[in-house]
């Protein structure tokens, strides 16, 4: 299996990694840390669907895909920080004023995990990143130890798996999901 990282702008491949089987569902979309709350939640049903296609006709695109071939298996959603709910959020902390780029979510499509897509796509987000001149990508995973985390909240990611990539922790948070602490990598690019 050879994975390849390619920039999110085809909808219908997004589509299939993270949009929902009924249309009509009010589904995230990778949209939660990406707009406003108040659109975020006006946003529903289909008109989701519809704003995640504008993104992905935009430059910079939402994020990058992994693909298996021509099959979309993955997707990672990397922008800058100051266009995303980080640069407002009060849990995680801003250690200087770099204008940097926020990795926050990895979504890995059921039958095709446990395969290193995840770090593929970790990997493939830092190069889009830097590919647009960002100085600094920060993630924002959870600190899980050895401990289990339920698949619906790993979106975040996996402090390891960071690790793996060459982020460094930099700070803590006061952010926790599924129980567990979030805390602030990052990979300088300079």
């Amino acid at each position: 299996m050879t994975i390849e990282v390619r920039p999110a702008s085809v909808f219908e491949d997004v589509r299939a990694v993270l949009g929902p089987k009924s249309p009509n569902a009010n589904v995230c979309w990778c949209l939660s840390y990406r707009i406003p709350s108040r659109l975020n939640n006006e946003l529903r049903g289909p008109a989701r669907g519809e704003y995640v296609a504008e993104l992905c006709r935009a430059e910079p695109p939402p994020g990058v895909l992994a693909y298996d071939g021509d099959e979309p298996v993955g997707w990672a959603a990397v922008a800058p920080r100051a266009d995303t709910s980080f640069a407002r959020n009060r849990k995680i902390p801003h250690v200087d004023d770099l204008p940097v780029w926020s990795l926050w979510c990895v979504r890995v499509r059921p039958g095709h995990r446990k395969q290193g897509i995840s770090h593929a796509l970790i990997d493939g987000a830092v190069e889009f990143a830097r590919a647009h001149g960002a100085p600094v990508v920060e993630a924002y995973p959870l600190d899980n130890g050895d401990a289990r985390v339920d698949l619906t909240m790993a979106y975040a990611g996996l402090r390891k798996n960071f690790e793996r990539a060459g982020f460094v922790h930099v700070a803590d948070t006061t952010s926790v999901l599924a129980g567990h602490p979030r805390v602030l990598m990052r990979l300088d690019l300079r």
